[in-house]
């Protein structure tokens, strides 16, 4: 997603300029963070809807979810349309999300997670907002059924089907770029200087400082499941905690069990919570055992001191792997509106020697990948430590390590 602050300035920058460039059928925007992507596109859309043509046209914008939708290009597109002064209420459909312009023209936004969602009616343009979290059979069909253009753009982290399907087999159809931080204008200096302060980690910096395709990694975790919901039944056991504040985040996870596997749902991914803060929050969800991570003891027992049940995960020689072993082994579902932890589980990879060899030990180089992980990781790892009950309050039962 382009927009994580949520107040950025819209403005013409060397994105937009190259954007509106673009002429083939199919216009393909890699890059990364930062770089004015998806802004630059939906702006393209709203010059196109807001242009008058001989029959209503409808424009699709596409992607896995609802909640990634929601966060991302439809908050931007809300945005865009109130800073230059066209957004009116009564042309907006909140129950279908659309928005109807002036021309008769349609902007539509709705997510596609299965192959039969994409059996849906045609359409004049379709713009599907990190085309790598789709199946190529799903994209495929999009296209197929729609009549003029179509937009695709994402964070360049891997080979998929892009690379390996469409460029192959259409590149006369297909313009394709690249854009980095540096075409988008609008940033301000804080945002540039957390971004350029990743330089030293070489593949972070290929990917999202730089825009080229990163090397194919050894993920650590993969065959997890998008969920949209959590079942009634599904019985809420723990929740995991990994401190941060200034440079990293603070990330819960409420992990439930149900029907054998584990459902992961992020609470929080927030900077500069302060232990009451955190406790506050603890407080105000349904009661479970929280695990947090052991190396900020004085942490625990001041979140603990307000009623919390926190206690310390175990560490020791070898528990980091395996812990990771046994989250390995367990069936997986995450809740839809858990975007950072989606990111994060889809990043979340091993090292490498000089080599090029995979190890055993995670990357715990890049918080923003690692810091949700290692919450579901005391989580669920505690499920399989020696274990004693204890009373907490309100007659609740929990367990402890």
């Amino acid at each position: 997603m382009e927009n994580q602050q949520n107040d950025f300035t819209i403005q013409d920058t060397t994105a937009t300029k190259r954007i509106f460039s673009l002429k083939k059928r199919i216009r393909a925007v890699a890059g990364g963070t930062a770089a004015s992507k998806t802004v630059s596109i939906l702006i393209w859309l709203i010059d196109y809807c807001q242009t008058k043509q001989k029959r209503p046209k409808i424009a699709s914008v596409v992607s896995e979810s609802y909640p990634h939708l929601e966060k991302g290009a439809m908050q931007d597109f809300e945005i865009i349309m109130k800073d230059r002064g066209y957004w009116d209420d009564d042309l907006w459909n909140k129950t279908k999300h659309t928005y109807t312009f002036e021309t008769g023209n349609k902007l539509e936004f709705y997510s596609v997670d299965t192959y039969g969602k994409a059996h849906g009616p045609r359409r004049d343009v379709l713009f599907i907002n990190e085309c790598n979290n789709l199946q190529w059979q799903i994209v495929d069909q999009l296209i197929v059924r729609t009549r003029e253009v179509i937009w695709l753009d994402w964070n360049p982290t891997s080979e998929f089907w892009f690379y390996t399907q469409l460029l192959p087999n259409r590149k006369k159809d297909i313009d394709f770029i690249t854009l980095t931080y540096k075409d988008n204008e609008a940033l301000d200096e804080a945002t540039i200087h957390d971004i350029e302060s990743h330089r030293n980690n070489k593949k972070w910096w290929r990917v999202y400082g730089e825009g080229k395709l990163g090397e194919l990694e050894e993920r650590v975790y993969r065959g997890w499941q998008i969920i949209n919901t959590i079942p009634h039944e599904a019985r809420l056991e723990r929740y995991g905690l990994d401190f941060g504040y200034s440079n990293d985040p603070t990330v819960i996870e409420a992990i439930y069990y149900y029907n054998g596997g584990y459902i992961i749902d992020e609470i929080v991914y927030q900077k500069g919570l302060s232990n009451k803060t955190i406790a506050d929050i603890l407080n105000n969800q349904p009661p479970a055992l929280v695990i947090a991570d052991s190396a900020e003891p004085k942490s625990i027992d001041e979140i603990k001191s307000y009623g919390v049940n926190i206690i310390g995960a175990t560490k020791g020689p070898g528990s980091v792997f395996q812990g990771i072993q046994f989250v390995q082994d367990q069936r997986i579902s995450l809740t839809a509106r858990s975007l950072k932890t989606i990111k994060a589980y889809r990043n979340y990879v091993f090292k490498k020697d000089k080599d090029g060899k995979v190890l055993n030990i995670p990357d715990d180089t890049i918080h923003e990948w690692s810091n949700p992980m290692d919450a579901i990781r005391y989580g669920l790892d505690s499920f399989n430590r020696p274990m004693r009950s204890i009373k907490v309050k309100n007659d609740f039962s929990a367990w402890k390590i």
